[in-house]
């Protein structure tokens, strides 16, 4: 499991951890399956079994959901089709690598981003053209420098990609970001920019599936002005997209107005 994690290789555990009557695997029984649903170690119980926990494995892959499957293995038309005489509950926990946080740019925004977004456990690669300076993305595992056509920018599906450029290249990186399977595309832009960015997406051939990922101007309405606090914002609503949140304050319900906004001007 710690190799499959250095190799950043999703994979699961299984676990027996109760059982009753007859059953072939016996609680605290374990099995590794990688994400093709193979049982590469351990031993959960043979047969149907073993292929309703590699199923349970592969939808957790999916959505990243760990469940606990029970197994009648006594009736062979409602249960799994052994009638070994007994049931057994097993725990499946898939193990996913976290997702990258891609920063393209450079300057204090970009650094708030590296910094807040390793705390965050994101994993952290910065392409940074100009010049860069691995002393200032003390948080990042990987840091890119001469890629001016962005080729090396490939985010996956759950990975974010933030650019923070400073209108420099930023619509040849959202281009590139856009291509690819990236879940989130944020650009740190005024309105106006973010404006015209949208137009020249649209002449690209990028139609409406594609720019709902693309958020321009990028992050949650935080009153933000200094560079770490614009980094906050974005990275909140990164977190919000991921967790599935709303973005409003959770005592919305107490008060129209909380109380320390009556005293702001």
């Amino acid at each position: 499991m710690a190799a499959m994690a250095r190799r950043r290789e999703p994979h699961a555990l299984a676990m027996v951890v109760e059982t009753r009557g007859s059953t072939s695997a016996h609680a605290g029984d374990r099995a590794l399956i990688d994400a093709a649903g193979t049982v590469l170690l351990g031993w959960v119980g043979g047969g149907c079994a073993e292929g309703a926990v590699r199923q349970a494995a592969l939808d957790g892959l999916e959505d990243g959901t760990p469940r606990l499957i029970e197994l009648d293995l006594d009736d062979e038309v409602l249960g799994v089709g052994m009638p070994c005489g007994g049931t057994m509950r097993v725990f499946v926990a898939p193990v996913l690598p976290p997702p990258t946080l891609w920063i393209v740019g450079h300057g204090r925004v970009a650094e708030s981003l590296c910094r807040i977004g390793a705390e965050l456990g994101f994993r952290i690669v910065v392409s940074d053209v100009p010049a860069p300076e691995p002393d200032r993305f003390p948080g990042a595992e990987e840091i890119i420098g001469d890629d001016y056509d962005f080729a090396r920018l490939q985010p996956g599906r759950d990975d974010s990609v933030v650019i923070a450029t400073q209108h420099k290249g930023d619509h040849l990186s959202a281009v590139r970001a856009l291509r690819s399977s990236a879940g989130h595309v944020a650009i740190i832009a005024s309105r106006k920019r973010a404006a015209l960015m949208r137009d020249f997406l649209r002449d690209e051939g990028f139609g409406p599936a594609a720019l709902a990922r693309l958020r321009a101007p990028a992050g949650l309405d935080l009153g933000a002005q200094a560079p770490a606090e614009i980094a906050l914002s974005v990275l909140a609503e990164i977190v919000m997209r991921r967790r599935g949140g709303t973005g409003t304050p959770r005592d919305a319900g107490a008060s129209e107005r909380p109380a320390w906004a009556e005293a702001t001007p």
